[in-house]
């Protein structure tokens, strides 16, 4: 975890939801239920704001929206290809990490998300799953986030890239996979984003009632097919069972 998730909700309701500058604009991504690695994902960062020179306002932050590519590639990659193997850190390695420490000191964002997928080993096959919340309100998945830039073209554009924290994998959702992403509480998003803490400390351990108050939807298998996208891969679908399907009679 997490390798897939869902994220349809358009910017300005997610600059409403997270109290963010919506600044990302014509360069959204489409909604899309099937969110998986190398694409373009919509983050939240709070940043010191900086002049037309680009000097930084030490004395405030700004919150906004920003799109970014899911898979971080360290400023030390030799190409681009590394991030496709990136896209979750461990909170508990991330700040000994060569990949993930310095982002973990000085580039954190929040990934908001309708929810995420898992698959659970059931039998002869994997059964997916959808997390959410029950009211609709968008899930923070705790991340970091890097600029790159390719020594290949050292005047091509910055490549922006984010990965998604992950844990050990609380209450029922243990039942599920051993993994899960960091969940961030909207009272832990100011400490989380601000740029001047350098150290986050208790914020890397999980909250049991962030995940306690999720639903743990069985959802289709299509979902598994990365081509596959729409509100029904997000759909209740019970599992079939020996009992429902006459094929295996």
């Amino acid at each position: 975890m997490c390798g897939r998730y869902a994220a349809a909700k358009d910017p300005a309701t997610l600059a409403a939801e997270f109290d963010a500058h919506d600044g990302i604009e014509d360069h959204a991504p489409p909604a899309d239920h099937n969110v998986a690695p190398t694409k373009d994902v919509v983050t939240v960062v709070q940043r010191h704001p900086r002049d037309e020179d680009g000097n930084a306002d030490d004395s405030r932050t700004e919150r906004s929206l920003r799109v970014m590519r899911w898979g971080l590639i360290p400023a030390w990659a030799k190409d681009r290809s590394i991030g496709a193997r990136m896209i979750n850190a461990r909170s508990e390695s991330a700040a000994t990490s060569n990949a993930f420490k310095t982002s973990l000191a000085k580039r954190r964002c929040l990934l908001p998300a309708d929810g995420w997928f898992e698959w659970k080993k059931e039998g002869g096959h994997k059964q997916p799953f959808f997390m959410t919340r029950p009211d609709g309100h968008s899930l923070a998945m705790a991340g970091l986030w890097t600029v790159w830039r390719d020594p290949k073209e050292k005047d091509g554009p910055p490549v922006v890239s984010t990965a998604v924290l992950t844990t050990a994998a609380q209450g029922p959702l243990a039942e599920i996979h051993d993994r899960m992403p960091l969940l961030m509480g909207p009272e832990h998003w100011a400490a989380w984003l601000d740029p001047d803490v350098e150290d986050p400390g208790d914020l890397l351990t999980p909250s049991l009632d962030l995940v306690e108050a999720l639903e743990l939807r069985p959802v289709s298998s299509r979902v598994n097919n990365v081509r596959n996208n729409g509100p029904e891969l997000v759909a209740r679908e019970e599992p079939v069972t020996e009992l429902d399907d006459p094929k295996l009679f």
